[in-house]
């Protein structure tokens, strides 16, 4: 079953949150209750393996499915040789707009020749149905062969960031930008060569219109701040794409995560990423500013050309042991993942230290009246972050009314000791209420939203702007009795700083509804450590 986008009728995978082309929310499958739309099962039209098509490609197998459409090998009968014929959604085929958009875009895909490039063929029509033909190439994308492998030396990851560079040179030399390059883009042949694929939503530099302005296309993982923004997207977009994949080859994890593809869009605008190598110490340092150059938020300060990026990976190369790997995937028990490197020298103080730590917490507990044991999960606090006020009289902020929220309640979700209601669940609460686009919430509406979100806290707040200065004021409430508990604000120099003083008002948030501060203080202190698991030498 395929769950179909409502806003650009994309078919994704059943388990996905969020629309792979757009970024729409998704509907929950298992939450009714979250249902913003309702999910239906789209018929689909299939070629049958072995059946001929177009009198002249018989099918050999599937080889996936996506938004756009089924992919499949086929034998082309005419010239005697395999391709891939991706056969288009009906629904996108019935727009003519959308079909002449991708005619003139494979114009341009096709005059990009180039090994590091799958070549693009045709756009044919067979009974109403309209097809495109492209080279077959034979092996995985690097999406599964990263997931497969596990791990993978840091002169592989060069060799592939180098050789995608190499058809990026390419792409960009006939003025095309590839808008949505990530990891399932991209395939490993059998001979270990790599293929940039999929140019179907490439623009041309020099063409104006083919992609309508405001409009945010890409991956929400590996998409561009500009991007982000609905801006047009260059050449340094596909460098920074290419920055977040190269960031997640070597260090086993993405640079920004989040629940929705606005968390994710804001973190790509706002957030500075974590150095790669505090993630995986074996990085060479002159790889990890090679990364961290191509995530630079605005494209100015990125690598002006894929040339100057290759030069730079070129150099490198040659000086790191091929020995050399990351750390094998790992799904991370929270948000934050934790590295630590430690020597048997260096552990043995630290260890008794802890040990003496545990022994007197355990006491305590013990010595501790039973009325303030942590409370069961069932009896945390609960609460949920409304949409911020923009008092700043700039409606180009009117993004972070929501974009404050979400950085929120990734902050406090952390918490096993209080439970945070998602973005999603707030909105369903807000449109059932018919207060979506309220600016500020009555007593009585927070009372109501608490009530059908079963929470017991509100948090709501408001933000201004003077120069770079942002301010912040949030607002903990009381859900049954409308009582301010809280008022709290924080002041941030630019959007960069705007992340970090979230985490403080979360901080504080956190100690006045109880939730236990050794918990969090705890985390804080681990995530500082950097531990180095290298085998000592005799």
């Amino acid at each position: 079953m395929y769950l179909e986008c409502p806003n650009c009728h994309h078919e994704n995978p059943e388990k996905s949150n969020f629309c792979g082309k757009c970024a729409t929310p998704l509907p929950n499958l298992d939450d009714v209750f979250n249902r913003q739309t309702q999910t239906i099962e789209t018929p689909r039209e299939e070629l049958t393996t072995g059946s001929t098509f177009a009198k002249r490609y018989t099918i050999i197998e599937e080889l996936g499915r996506g938004g756009m459409g089924h992919v499949y090998k086929a034998s082309d009968t005419e010239l005697s040789e395999k391709v891939a014929l991706k056969l288009i959604n009906p629904k996108i085929s019935a727009d003519k707009k959308t079909i002449e958009r991708f005619r003139n875009e494979l114009k341009l895909a096709r005059k990009i020749r180039h090994k590091n490039v799958c070549q693009m063929y045709d756009l044919n029509k067979e009974n109403e149905k309209y097809y495109i033909t492209m080279e077959y190439v034979p092996g995985e994308d690097l999406k599964s062969f990263i997931r497969r492998s596990r791990q993978l030396s840091i002169n592989g990851a060069i060799s592939i960031a180098r050789q995608v560079c190499e058809g990026l040179i390419e792409a960009h030399i006939h003025g095309v930008v590839h808008r949505d390059l990530k990891p399932s883009n991209i395939m490993i042949d059998r001979d270990g060569n790599v293929r940039i694929m999929d140019f179907g939503i490439a623009r041309s530099l020099k063409s104006k219109g083919i992609t309508g302005a405001g409009i945010m296309i890409g991956t929400p993982e590996y998409l561009s701040p500009e991007q982000a923004d609905g801006e047009d997207a260059d050449g340094r977009s596909d460098i920074y794409s290419l920055g977040v994949i190269l960031y997640e080859i070597v260090s086993g994890q993405l640079p920004f995560q989040g629940d929705t593809p606005l968390s994710l869009a804001v973190k790509h605008r706002i957030e500075k990423p974590k150095n790669p190598r505090t993630i995986n110490p074996q990085i060479p340092e002159s790889l990890s500013q090679i990364i961290l150059k191509c995530l630079e938020k605005n494209r100015e300060d990125r690598y002006p050309t894929a040339e100057k990026l290759l030069v730079d990976l070129e150099n490198i190369d040659v000086n790191i042991p091929s020995t050399e790997h990351v750390i094998p995937r790992r799904k991370p028990t929270t948000s934050k993942e934790i590295t630590v490197s430690f020597s048997l020298k260096k552990i043995l103080v630290p260890a008794l230290i802890f040990a003496a730590v545990v022994a007197a917490g355990l006491l305590i507990w013990k010595l501790l009246p039973k009325g303030n044991a942590v409370p069961a999960l069932s009896d945390t606090p609960s609460l949920c972050v409304l949409y911020f006020q923009n008092n700043s009289g700039d409606p180009s902020l009117d993004y972070l009314r929501a974009a404050i929220p979400e950085l929120m309640i990734t902050d406090l979700a952390e918490s096993e000791y209080v439970r945070v209601l998602r973005m999603d669940e707030i909105t369903s609460h807000l449109q059932s209420l018919n207060m979506e686009d309220a600016q500020a919430y009555s007593i009585e509406d927070i009372q109501e939203l608490a009530r059908r979100g079963g929470i017991n806290h509100v948090i709501q707040g408001s933000y201004t702007k003077l120069g770079e200065i942002f301010r912040i004021t949030t607002t903990l409430i009381d859900a049954e009795t409308g009582e301010t508990i809280l008022s709290i604000s924080a002041q941030a120099d630019g959007p960069q700083d705007l992340s970090l003083r979230l985490d403080d008002l979360a901080k504080e948030i956190k100690a006045k509804i109880d939730v236990p501060p050794q918990q969090w203080a705890v985390d804080e202190a681990i995530e500082g450590l950097e531990l180095n698991v290298a085998p000592q030498k005799k």
